[in-house]
């Protein structure tokens, strides 16, 4: 088996870290399992580790088909977040569009209050509490432009392409069955041609931002708080830094 831990290590994340990953497995270019990659990733933060997955289902999830099972809605980002929601020991924050998959230590602490917020990346979102707890973000692949975290930014600079004048009506699921209406609020890009949230390695410098390599895949890896800080400082300035508009 390729030794991941190897890698995650140069590249700056230590057995204990709170760390959200977006990835790419076709970057990877690895043999190994989807399976076997994020247990190894779980293996080595140990214990005290936990690691988290966007399990986002935006695309499957609105107002023609409102029902959001935290169980059984199928993430709509990709091979890793279906492989890793269905993984034993992994538990799922009941949003119905911006959901995210944990397991490990912090797990239930970074899932469980995010039904309490009226929008996708609010402040009980695991996305926003990453930050809190001094958490990192992974990215696995040339994707830093795919960056959910930075929804939370821009809701919290106002971002003005940010979120819907309206509420969507939606189903929520439990894990045991019990099912409820709720009225939440959506992001609304459709006066933006490009997210650019790539654009946070202009904001950031080292040790905040670090580069490397797991397997075949060019890595960056940055630290929540920092980036937290930054984006929100930048937004003050441009509105739209992170977007190209139309």
């Amino acid at each position: 088996m390729y030794d991941f831990g190897k890698d995650l290590a140069a590249l700056g994340i230590l057995p204990g870290d709170t760390v959200l990953m977006h990835s790419s497995m076709k970057a990877l270019g690895t043999d190994e399992t989807p399976e076997s990659f994020l247990n190894a990733l779980c293996e080595y933060l140990g214990e005290k580790g936990t690691l988290l997955l966007p399990a986002l289902t935006y695309s499957n999830v609105g107002e023609d088909q409102p029902l959001f099972s935290v169980r059984e809605t199928e993430p709509c980002i990709g091979l890793l977040p279906r492989v890793f929601v269905k993984m034993q020991g992994v538990v799922r924050s009941m949003h119905p569009t911006h959901s995210c998959a944990a397991k490990g230590y912090r797990a239930l602490e970074m899932t469980s209050r995010h039904h309490l917020d009226k929008t996708p990346v609010g402040e009980n979102s695991p996305f926003r509490i990453l930050a809190d707890v001094d958490g990192k973000i992974l990215m696995v692949g040339d994707i830093n432009d795919h960056c959910t975290f930075m929804h939370g930014m821009e809701e919290i600079g106002n971002a003005p392409y940010c979120l819907n004048k309206h509420t969507t009506r939606y189903i929520l699921e439990d894990y045991d069955g019990t099912r409820r209406e709720v009225h939440l609020y959506g992001h609304d890009f459709k006066d933006i041609a490009e997210q650019k949230y790539s654009r946070f390695e202009n904001i950031l410098s080292f040790p905040h931002i670090r580069r490397g390599v797991i397997c075949k895949a060019d890595c960056t890896l940055i630290s929540a708080s920092a980036l937290r800080e930054a984006a929100v400082e930048k937004l003050k300035e441009d509105k739209f830094y992170f977007v190209n508009k139309k």
